[in-house]
């Protein structure tokens, strides 16, 4: 994994917004509405190629593939694993329950979630890995040239997998997640045997709390997120902890997010992922302040923390200047060298949904960039 070695390199989360006919497509697909296969997986190869220049284009280091061909970042193993099906009405968010009429004002504004919300009814376990095999392969073909540092791929948790396709058939939470763990197994490392980065994306750990998991108590969440932890690091037995980065988010939406668990309390089970980096929410109102958290906390002296330092939930393009601020502080903390540039999500977790309109979300990235130059320059001078 690449370290910021002269300056502060760029990268993001990993979802970016689709174009329309990509959208459509994936659409269709997850519904089962006829769609022409070749020219799907053209749309797909050439939607990858596309994605990544402009990343590079932008300024960014550490390139993804924009998870184009993906219907949303933690239903798309659907059609890779077995056990899946049917069809359960998502729980409410507890920051949104009492806001009928905001919640109206979102469903307009960011667009419809077409994806389905299928439950676990049956074993688990890897059903094809086709849909793998061509992501990696479109990656593999866009990277090369492209003058991106490094290239990483994503990959749902088990937790968060977990956390949005309800266990209805094993006895109990470990078992379900720990046969999670052993199905996604194949594709984390297949992801790195190819010569990527993998970022394994966990809001199991952090905004589980006030949604899927809403029903458990704190002691309870928290006592969840440890067993996550464990099939997580289960399955991530044969990587590098070098080769991994991570994900821990409270949801890529406009909301109150008054019921947030506060980092502090998840920051151990955290810790405990094999991964040398953690990218995680840092500009946004609610979770601004919790720079003092990663401060006053223990970290490994190799950990490399992505600090999000653009809001992925506004249209609001970020000054430069208070990106450079953003960075500045992060480096205080852990050094320079061990800071990345990173967003607090992705701008295109799921397809054809979002707030942030897709030309912005590169204005904002450019943004970070700008900001990131800054910073380097001034902590490079010291």
């Amino acid at each position: 994994m690449k370290l910021s070695s002269d300056r502060i390199l760029t990268t993001h989360v990993g979802s970016l917004p689709r174009s329309a006919p990509v959208c459509e497509l994936l659409i269709a697909k997850e519904k089962g509405k006829p769609y022409d296969g070749e020219v799907f997986e053209r749309a797909m190869r050439e939607e990858v190629a596309a994605v990544v220049r402009r990343q590079v284009a932008t300024g960014i280091d550490v390139v993804s593939d924009g998870e184009t061909a993906k219907i949303g970042y933690s239903t798309y193993m659907q059609e890779r694993l077995t056990g899946f099906g049917g069809h359960v009405d998502r729980k409410m968010a507890l920051d949104l329950a009492d806001y009928p009429e905001l919640r109206k004002k979102l469903a307009v504004i960011m667009g419809p979630q077409e994806f389905n919300r299928a439950s676990c009814i049956g074993p688990v376990a890897v059903k094809t890995l086709k849909p793998l095999e061509r992501d990696l392969a479109n990656f593999k073909a866009a990277l090369p040239g492209s003058g991106a540092a490094e290239g990483f791929l994503n990959a749902a948790s088990p937790g968060v997998v977990s956390a949005f396709q309800l266990n209805h058939y094993y006895k109990t939470h470990a078992e379900y997640v720990g046969a999670i763990a052993a199905a996604m197994k194949p594709e984390y490392d297949a992801i790195v045997k190819a010569g990527f980065l993998l970022q394994v994306d966990c809001p199991d750990l952090a905004m589980a709390r006030h949604t899927g998991f809403q029903d458990l108590s704190e002691q309870d969440f928290i006592a969840r997120t440890e067993e996550n932890v464990a099939a997580l690091n289960t399955a991530l037995a044969d990587i590098p902890a070098d080769r991994v980065r991570i994900h821990i988010c409270w949801g890529n939406y406009e909301g109150p997010h008054d019921f947030d668990i506060d980092l502090a309390k998840v920051l151990p089970s955290i810790l405990k992922v094999k991964a040398q980096a953690i990218a995680f929410e840092a500009a946004n109102p609610r979770h601004d302040h919790e720079w003092v958290v990663w401060k006053q906390a223990r970290l490994p002296d190799d950990k490399l923390l992505i600090p999000g330092v653009l809001d992925t939930c506004s249209n609001y393009v970020e000054h430069p200047e208070l990106v450079a601020q953003r960075l500045e502080r992060y480096a205080d903390i852990v050094g320079r060298e061990r800071v990345l540039a990173g967003t607090d999500c992705g701008f295109g977790t799921f397809a054809g949904y979002g707030k942030v309109d897709p030309a912005v979300a590169y204005k904002k990235l450019k943004a970070m960039v700008e900001g990131a130059a800054i910073a380097s320059k001034r902590l490079w001078k010291r």
